[in-house]
């Protein structure tokens, strides 16, 4: 009699995902790191939502922000789309990819508004360029004041913390 054991995994499931690039070539992707960062995608859109529930509950005005800098030529530019196959024909995935992720008003008296720019990062963290980018856009006089939105967590909830990066750009120097 012979014992059978259930297989793991299908044969032809293995451990890296193939992907054609713009310029044709072949590139193998790790199917671990493939996953980690279709949850941490995800992770990031669902903290967005939130940030944005948020800050409607405060009385800001939100909306997303669809341009980038260009620090090289110091312009603002259309922030590039995002696209996927599907099926016979390509189309945009996501089209909100600028920075920062929203724009905010808030009118303070008749006839004046309080415009802002409001980045969020589950970690708190910007690198190196984001930081340039903020402080181009705050010495430009784009935005009255910049927000980073970052994750808190407290016992089982989890809370949004602002911090302004003017206080982080002044750590920067």
């Amino acid at each position: 009699m012979e014992v059978k054991t259930p297989e793991k995994e299908s044969e032809h499931t293995s451990e890296y995902i193939p992907e054609i690039r713009e310029d044709g070539t072949l590139r193998l992707k790790e199917r671990v790191r493939v996953e980690r960062g279709k949850k941490g995608k995800s992770e990031g859109n669902q903290f967005e939502v939130r940030v944005r529930k948020d800050l409607e509950e405060k009385g800001w005005i939100i909306a997303k922000w669809p341009s980038n800098v260009d620090l090289e030529n110091n312009k603002i530019v259309p922030a590039k789309k995002k696209w996927r196959f599907n099926g016979r024909t390509m189309v945009p995935s996501s089209e909100g990819t600028g920075f920062p992720d929203f724009i905010a008003f808030q009118e303070m008296s008749e006839g004046r508004y309080k415009i802002i720019g409001v980045e969020s990062k589950i970690n708190s963290s910007l690198s190196k360029e984001e930081k340039l980018k903020c402080e181009w856009y705050l010495k430009n006089k784009i935005f009255t004041d910049m927000l980073l939105a970052g994750k808190k967590k407290e016992k089982n909830r989890i809370r949004v913390e602002y911090t302004y990066l003017k206080e982080i750009l002044e750590r920067m120097r």
